[in-house]
């Protein structure tokens, strides 16, 4: 008697995504609440959870093996793309891995710059950059919650559109008060060596 695997595209494409998606968001926001209560044991311990959360590794999986604009790039393995059994053993590595993961080394591709000088840029493997992701949507929640409400900087689901339109609300001739200023500030030279 011949056993199929269980590691084939129909597999992958039925796991319950919307699901996954829904348990992920909960802990999220359970993670949420609990550092701005200020309870960070809770916080921690829901955090470990979300490391080790199936629903969150197989969405770590899909994101940088199938969603990210990067994900045809290779790290230092030579692995450009994961057939759908690699990614079913992904999981299985980042699932004994949890609480331990060893990054591999990062593979450096010199960019020129216009100034004639060259930056390095490295590049993680692809099982490297699910278990990031993973660190992401764990520390992610906690730190979402103790950003100022007008921060727009680096933030999922918030641009500089969202910083414009504040702004504009603000400034415009129907709006309310008379003492309204616009400072522009340039601190290109802010972090030279001179000040130091």
């Amino acid at each position: 008697m011949i056993r199929h695997s269980y590691k084939t595209s129909e597999s992958w494409r039925a796991l319950p995504w919307k699901k996954f998606r829904r348990n992920l968001f909960r802990l999220q926001k359970r993670v949420y609440k609990a550092v701005q209560v200020g309870d960070k044991r809770k916080a921690r311990l829901l955090q470990k959870l979300i490391l080790k959360s199936t629903s969150a590794r197989f969405l770590a999986i899909r994101l940088v093996s199938q969603l990210n604009a990067g994900k045809k790039t290779a790290g230092i393995d030579g692995k450009k793309s994961l057939s759908f059994e690699d990614r079913f053993n992904l999981e299985e590595l980042l699932k004994m891995n949890s609480g331990n993961w060893k990054h591999q080394g990062l593979r450096e591709i010199p960019i020129p710059k216009k100034d004639g000088t060259t930056r390095m840029l490295k590049i993680p493997t692809i099982a490297d950059r699910a278990w990031q992701c993973l660190a992401k949507y764990a520390l992610e929640p906690a730190h979402e919650a103790t950003f100022h409400a007008r921060s727009y900087g680096f933030r999922t689901g918030r641009s500089a559109h969202d910083a414009q339109r504040y702004i504009y609300n603000n400034l415009r001739s129907s709006c309310k008060g008379i003492e309204k200023r616009v400072i522009e500030l340039d601190i290109e030279k802010c972090f030279d060596n001179r000040w130091v």
